[in-house]
Order: C-alpha cells, then sequence, then structure tokens
C-alpha cells in the first residue's frame, strides 16, 4: 500500500497532478491535502477507481501538517505561493522523514530550501525541488541537451508563455506580482548577476520569441530558478529565463498595477474604511481578466514553453531547441503533469539523494522522458516534423539549417 500526499490538491496545478496520478498504478492512496476541504471533495469525488482523500490541512499549521503526511511514502506540495509556504512544507516533511517533491518557482525561497540540503541528508530525505514545467521540465530538457547532445555547452536561454486557464488564483497572481517585485537573477558571462523587472537591464533583456503555438510573443526577465541551479551541474556562460502570461493586455494590467506599488498590504483609508491596496489589486484583476480574455476572444487555455541550448559538437556549432507546447493545455497541465512525473519516478526509486536537489541534480533525462507519453495527454496536432511525448525538438546546425529530431 503506497500512499502520497498533495499539499493544494485542489488548484489549478495540484488538480491536475492528482488526476495524472491517479490514472497511474504507483499509489493505492491518494490524499488531497488542502485548506479548501469543499474544493478537495470536488475534486476527489471526480475520480474513479482509486482511494482518492480528501482532507482540511492547513499548511502554515506544523503540528497538524505532520500528523496528515506522516505515514506516507512521499509528499507532492502544489500550493503557493512559494514565498509563503514552501519552508513550513519542507520543515514539516523533513520532522515526518517522507520524501518530497515540489513545484517551487521562486528562486529567492529556492536558494532557502537548498541550505536545508544537510538537513534532509541527516533525515534520510530526498526532496525535489522545482519539479514544474520552468523550472522542472526546463532543466530536464537543458541537462538532457548538455551532456547526451552537446560535447560544449554555451548558453541555455528559457522561454515560457501560457493563458485562458478556467482557473486563476490568487497564489499564481501574488507569483507574479513577487516576480517583478525582487532583484531577477540572470547567469551571463560566466557569472551570476541580478536585475530589476522595472529598470536598467531588465527593460533591454525583454525580448520578442516565437513559439509554435503562440506565434511572437513579448517575453519579460522571470526570477526562476534555473538561473541559478543550471550553471552548478551544467559548465555553461549563459542562462536565462524570459516569460510572459496571455493574453497580452491581462498581463500589462498586472504589471503597471505592481509597478504603482498597489501590492503593498498596509491598509489606506478610502473614505472612511480600510482597504489593502493588494486586496483591490487581487480583485479587480480578477474581474478585468474575464472581461479580458472576453473582448481579446482569446478562447482555450494554450501554452509553450522552450528551452534553447546552444553549444558545440565535434568542434561545430549545434543549437538545440525543445518547445513543449499544447494548444488545450496550459498552467495547470503543463506544471501539474511534470510534478507528477517527479512524484512517480521518486515512488520507483529513481531520484538520487538524500538531500534538497534540483531535477538536474538527481535525475536522468531519459527516465522522465520515458513516463512522458505514459501520462501526457497532449495534442496529436504538431507544427510539423516529429515530436516526443508533446515535445517537439529542432536541431540547427553551422549553416543555419533547420532539423526536426526524435528523441
Amino acid at each position: 500500500m503506497a500512499k502520497v500526499v498533495v499539499l493544494g490538491g485542489s488548484g489549478a496545478v495540484g488538480s491536475v497532478a492528482v488526476k495524472t496520478l491517479s490514472g497511474q498504478d504507483h499509489f493505492s492512496e491518494i490524499v488531497i491535502a488542502d485548506i479548501n476541504l469543499a474544493k478537495a471533495r470536488q475534486v476527489a469525488s471526480g475520480l474513479k477507481g482509486k482511494k482518492v482523500i480528501a482532507k482540511k490541512v492547513d499548511v502554515l499549521d506544523q503540528k497538524k501538517l505532520i500528523a496528515a503526511i506522516k505515514g506516507s511514502d512521499v509528499v507532492l506540495n502544489c500550493t503557493g505561493p512559494f514565498y509563503k509556504f514552501a519552508v513550513p512544507a519542507l520543515k514539516a516533511v523533513l520532522k515526518a522523514k517522507v520524501n518530497y517533491v515540489d513545484i517551487n518557482d521562486d528562486v529567492d525561497v529556492t536558494m532557502e530550501v537548498l541550505e536545508m540540503d544537510a538537513e534532509a541528508k541527516r533525515a534520510g530525505v530526498k526532496a525535489l525541488i522545482g519539479m514544474g514545467s520552468s523550472p522542472g521540465a526546463t532543466n530536464i530538457i537543458a541537462k538532457m541537451a548538455a551532456t547526451n547532445l552537446l560535447d560544449e555547452t554555451d548558453s541555455i536561454d528559457i522561454f515560457h508563455a501560457h493563458g485562458g486557464e478556467p482557473i486563476e488564483g490568487e497564489g499564481v497572481i501574488g507569483h507574479r506580482f513577487h516576480c517583478m517585485s525582487i532583484d531577477i537573477p540572470m547567469f551571463l558571462d560566466r557569472k551570476l548577476t541580478y536585475v530589476k523587472y522595472f529598470e536598467g537591464d531588465g527593460i533591454s533583456l525583454r525580448e520578442n520569441f516565437v513559439f509554435p503555438i503562440l506565434g511572437k510573443v513579448l517575453l519579460y526577465p522571470y526570477p526562476h530558478p534555473e538561473q541559478v541551479t543550471l550553471p552548478k551541474y551544467i559548465k555553461c556562460n549563459r542562462v536565462t529565463n524570459k516569460g510572459s502570461v496571455l493574453p497580452e493586455p491581462y498581463y500589462n494590467l498586472i504589471r503597471d498595477l505592481c509597478q504603482l506599488g498597489l501590492t503593498g498590504k498596509e491598509p489606506v483609508k478610502v473614505k472612511g474604511k480600510k482597504v489593502v491596496p493588494y486586496d483591490f489589486a487581487m480583485a479587480f484583476i480578477l474581474r478585468e481578466r474575464e472581461r479580458i480574455l472576453k473582448e481579446t476572444r482569446f478562447g482555450h487555455q494554450r501554452g509553450c514553453v522552450s528551452v534553447v541550448v546552444k553549444g558545440k559538437k565535434d568542434g561545430k556549432y549545434r543549437e538545440y531547441r525543445a518547445h513543449l507546447a499544447s494548444e488545450s493545455q496550459a498552467l495547470g497541465e503543463g506544471t501539474g503533469i511534470p510534478a507528477a512525473i517527479g512524484t512517480l519516478l521518486m515512488q520507483e526509486g529513481k531520484v538520487a539523494g538524500p538531500g534538497v536537489l534540483p531535477p538536474e541534480a538527481c535525475l536522468n533525462p531519459m527516465d522522465f522522458l520515458a513516463l512522458v507519453p505514459k501520462v501526457m495527454k497532449l495534442d496529436q496536432k504538431k507544427e510539423g516534423g516529429k515530436s516526443f511525448g508533446g515535445i517537439i525538438v529542432e536541431q540547427v546546425d553551422e549553416n543555419g539549417i533547420i532539423k526536426k529530431l526524435d528523441i
């Protein structure tokens, strides 16, 4: 009898992870541990043939959290924002001595939890962190290209955009505010440097990128962990991460409210009533999102994450572009499915450890890719060429000739 506990299992990402895990035979019991018991029960009721249990759990209540996860085989943490919940969740896991997977994409928190590596080793716990889309699948693709396809790696550039999800939670928007407010790491010229989103290099690093399915999208520097972790395990000169959210007017609204300072949590008096700017901004964004989606006729959810790795093979220039694109899936699926795959690999004993480790440090890319077609339900329609489980791979040679690859 194997048991997995999914923290935040009723959310946009967690519910996809739960559904994916329930479709495999690795766990006989799946616990949806969420502060919103009604939503957890709703997700559980939609899954048949497996023992899926809904349980009310507050990640910030250490005593109850430890009790909820004790005795399980793996804990998958899908709660957000991670700058609030990642450390408490990992502390509880180490006390309960249970293996752990999360989708943490806050770089400052990633650096904090990496400092818990020694404690995890003493507890004999394997903690696979950042196992979503970006970070997660991006780290694995970068490692595959650098170790399997190139002799020398020059640069790793990560691009991502998505939109139109049926659910947009406060945690997701709060994460975007956080990403725009903190110093953003970029690994440039073999050293880690920091840029500010609204000024200087943060503006000059903005870039248009042409995605399969999405087309050309203006992307912004993102403070994800890849720029910090990948250079530790892959020798290279540059690692960057840039992204956005669609449709563009929706992303611009979030950006503008953040720049105006409406992310503050100190109440202000408005006509005799106290109003928290952050709460107002959150409610306004969620309301306006629906209007913008309708006015732009955005349609169904869709998304893509692309990894471009450049270097040399046999002394000649090589560039590899890997695109995880979907016309019917976006944030929830793009993050929830890789998280579920990481959880399945943990249960299979294919995660190295113990310790707190990013994907490129503890996973074999081929183990990950072998599970992709078994659990990922991606589009059959591709923009030409061959693909592997929804991954479109292109090779560019020294003459600029593009070749589609099978992996």
